[in-house]
């Protein structure tokens, strides 16, 4: 029987189990492109650097995506973005670091823009002609991190890793000196200058040097240092001596050092240790005296040509030298005079003596080397300005002994104490020149002068009587002695005549004596001829000289007489010479 069915009740939900889906294949592959791209992602942070920025005064050379971060030549970075700073004064380098590279980023790191350089000291940069302009960078020891940085405006001279060691040197002066200027061992470029500037007090200099290992040992702590710049010259006993280090220091200037040649060895000296920068070779290796005693000077003349350092010697032998050049003004009697002050070293005076038992007793208290002073000075030993160089003028203080110095005593009561002095050679000379113009000024010239010019008128008149004392004997006395001989020769023909005439008549014995006489007289003509033509005639020899005496003499008084005017006119000529006549 079929059961009816209640209309009221609801037929019942019976639950079915949900069936799971399945993954499709077309879901795996975006699964794995963001698991990449996660990855990527991930990798990419682990890896990113450093961003950095870089104060610079000009971007020249700089180009965003272009310029690289070099360390060692090999690129560690790229300059992402270039721009101005907040106030417009400077330029903002943005650049990216490789994470590899971090560590180099410190806070004592140095940057600067690598360029084409041409020095006196060098040649660097050379490749960036090529492949351009990028920052270098020098990485610091620092363990602190820090992301901004002040750009160098040029390379660094020394790195950090390069071996060697940095000195301090003091100096008063700079001189030539300049970054990269070379430093010199036994004429060996062993380093260079890294840096300089003005020291605590602001009058001097503090310069930085690098001395490359494995030369710094040679710094020890008695090393002198001076400046090689220019080229030294000096003038001595053995001629001209010409010293430099070399053509690059004559150009640039540099640094020597070496250590005196009687220091002993001793630990190299620490790093950045300072020195005292000498002006030359000379001062770095003078002697420091330990014993010092100073005395004053007031010289005679001028003090031109003496200068502070000037030598103080003793009979030749340098024992000291000058300290101050000056003058000293006194209010009372309101005078000025120069005032010169020394410093005299015992030692180098004991160590020129060559007995070691005088040099053992020397005056070691004050009172004893008073008294040893005094009785040199007693003895005639004084202070004098000689002439160093005459080329240049240069002085210096002498003591030597002046036996005809007037006594004199010193005063030790006075520091320092005043040794006495005696005027140089040129006021000597001086003085002596203005004594003997004083004389010649004395002197009566002009009646000198009148006395001469009345004696060579006398004489004038002397030598023109003379010589009309020789026109008279030329032109009366020879023409009265011609005429007396051709009288006698007249009276010799007669008498021949009257023996031709007689000659029959004579015996043979007085024509024969007549003969002789006739010959006689013929020979007494002839030497009365000759006679007249050698010492009468007008061409004589004799009366020709006789002549040209007179009138040399004649001539001698006439210049004679214009000399004693000259002289009335310029009696300075005596002394100064006469002027010379212009053209």
């Amino acid at each position: 029987m079929n059961e009816k069915t209640d209309p009221t009740e609801f037929p019942q939900a019976v639950p079915v189990p949900k069936k799971r889906m399945r993954l499709s294949v077309v879901w795996f592959i975006p699964l794995v492109a963001a698991v990449v791209a996660l990855g990527i992602a991930v990798q990419a942070y682990l890896s990113k650097g450093p961003t950095i920025t870089i104060i610079f005064k000009s971007a020249e050379g700089i180009e965003a995506g272009k310029t690289h971060v070099k360390y060692k030549d090999i690129n560690i970075g790229q300059v992402s973005a270039v721009g101005l700073s907040e106030d417009y004064s400077k330029i903002e380098v943005t650049a990216k670091i490789d994470k590899r590279a971090e560590p180099l980023i410190v806070k004592d790191s140095k940057f600067w823009v690598m360029r084409p350089q041409v020095t006196l000291s060098g040649v660097s940069g050379i490749g960036t002609l090529l492949s351009g302009n990028y920052i270098g960078i020098e990485p610091g020891k620092s363990k602190e991190k820090k992301l901004k940085f002040i750009g160098l405006e040029v390379p660094p001279v020394i790195t950090v890793d390069q071996p060697g060691r940095e000195f301090v040197l003091h100096a008063d002066d700079l001189g030539s000196l300049s970054i990269g200027s070379p430093v010199y061992y036994r004429r060996l470029n062993v380093g260079q200058v890294i840096a300089y500037g003005l020291g605590k007090d602001e009058k001097s200099f503090d310069i930085e040097v690098f001395v490359n290992s494995p030369y710094d040992k040679f710094v020890q702590s008695d090393t002198r240092f001076w400046q090689e710049s220019g080229i030294d010259l000096s003038l001595g006993a053995n001629g001209l001596t010409v010293r430099t280090q070399s053509l690059l220091s004559v150009l640039i200037g540099g640094v020597a050092f070496e250590m005196p040649p009687d220091a002993a060895e001793s630990e190299p000296a620490a790093a950045n240790a300072g020195f005292k920068l000498y002006s030359d070779r000379t001062a770095a290796f003078a002697v420091k005296e330990k014993e010092i005693q100073r005395y004053v000077l007031y010289p005679q003349e001028s003090l031109r040509g003496l200068s502070v350092g000037a030598p103080v010697s003793f009979l030749g032998l340098q024992v000291g030298e000058v300290t101050e050049v000056g003058i000293e003004f006194n209010p009372a009697a309101f005078t000025l005079r120069p005032r010169v002050e020394i410093e005299v070293y015992p030692r180098r005076f004991v160590a020129h003596l060559s007995d070691a038992a005088t040099a053992a007793r020397r005056p070691r208290t004050p009172e004893e080397r008073h008294a040893f002073w005094q009785r040199l000075v007693d003895r005639g030993l004084r202070a004098q300005l000689q002439s160093q160089n005459i080329l240049t003028g240069q002085l210096f203080i002498a003591f030597e002994y002046f036996p005809d110095a007037p006594k004199a005593r010193i005063d030790w009561a006075k520091q320092p104490p005043v040794v006495p002095v005696m005027p140089g050679g040129l006021a000597s000379i001086q003085d002596k020149v203005t004594t003997i113009l004083t004389k010649v000024e004395k002197l009566p010239l002009d009646d000198i002068s009148r006395d001469l010019k009345k004696v060579l008128e006398t004489l004038d008149l002397t030598l023109q009587d003379v010589n009309k004392m020789v026109v008279r004997v030329d032109g009366e006395v020879v023409p009265d002695v011609k005429k007396t001989l051709g009288t006698l020769d007249q009276a010799l023909q007669n008498a021949d005549k009257m023996l031709v005439r007689v000659d029959g008549e004579v015996v043979p014995e007085v024509k024969k004596t007549l003969e002789d006489l006739q010959k006689s007289v013929t020979s007494a003509q002839r030497v009365l001829a000759n006679t007249d033509a050698a010492l009468l005639g007008p061409d004589a020899p004799a009366q020709q000289d006789l002549r040209d005496a007179l009138q040399e003499i004649t001539r001698a008084a006439r210049e004679f007489r214009v000399l004693a005017d000259y002289l009335e006119r310029h009696p300075e000529t005596l002394i100064r010479g006469k002027a010379q006549e212009k053209p």
